[in-house]
């Protein structure tokens, strides 16, 4: 089931530097919302956030609330393996295990979570997750042989398989396709759209044209100034950003003034 997010005064912090500051946000389910803005400005801190990745740097925390369905992530009684598993991520640069088969690659978090699956389980799970992927057809026969083997778009449709195959909620992907060529990226697009019947997702990218094609709702980071928190300026319908935003710095970053 995709779920909605809803932040409320968030402040996210490095030891005693504050990196983003004060983030209101819903985020619809079975939607894409993109983040965008200049480098530097919070997006991939904030997106770390969403599923507790932000406090695995020491000294990392967070001020404010996250909230999902009703259950806040950073509520003293929950658990951040949980919510990790609840809301997947999708890295800028491919990493399938280097050592591990495609097989081993996509059920690698599904038997980090310790279940139990027979092989025909296991089988099917990864045919499934492959072919939601658009990657069956084109492993289905070497699923023995290392996913550090597939060029780099394949990675990354590995590594949205493995993502996927633990049935998250949500989706998160940091710049997934800043890594691959244009025919890559289509692809990953595509399969974006066709994800998000079934997941809420996130993605920060700094292709403007990229958050045009796949996202309903955006979101525009942006910083006063050097050593100054990141802040969300404005979030609005994609449409409604690209052709009419509220605020004059989102015009002035989207039509290439700055950034």
């Amino acid at each position: 089931m995709a779920k909605r997010i809803d932040v409320s005064d968030l402040d996210i912090y490095y030891g005693n530097f504050k990196a983003v500051e004060g983030v209101n946000i819903s985020i619809e389910p079975r939607s894409i919302t993109a983040l965008i803005g200049p480098s530097g400005c919070g997006k991939s801190t904030f997106l770390r956030s969403l599923n507790r990745m932000h406090e695995v740097v020491p000294g990392a925390r967070i001020e404010g609330k996250v909230v999902i369905d009703g259950q806040d992530l950073y509520g003293s009684d929950v658990d951040p393996v949980d919510v990790r598993r609840q809301i997947g991520m999708v890295f800028q640069r491919p990493n399938p295990f280097p050592t591990m088969s495609i097989y081993d690659n996509v059920v690698a978090g599904v038997r980090l979570n310790s279940t139990k699956l027979k092989r025909a389980a296991l089988d099917e799970l990864v045919e499934r997750s492959l072919r939601a992927a658009n990657l069956w057809t084109e492993v289905k026969d070497r699923l023995d042989r290392p996913g550090a083997g597939l060029s780099g778009g394949q990675q990354q449709r590995l590594c949205i398989a493995r993502a996927i195959a633990v049935e998250p909620e949500v989706l998160l992907m940091d710049e997934p396709c800043s890594a691959l060529d244009p025919i890559s990226t289509l692809a990953i697009e595509d399969l974006m759209t066709q994800l998000k019947e079934r997941f809420t997702i996130v993605i920060v990218t700094h292709n403007m044209q990229q958050a045009a094609r796949v996202s309903e709702f955006t979101g525009f980071f942006n910083l006063a100034g050097v050593g100054q928190p990141g802040r969300l300026v404005e979030f609005n319908p994609t449409e409604k950003i690209f052709s009419n935003p509220d605020q004059k710095s989102t015009e002035d970053y989207i039509s290439g003034r700055f950034g």
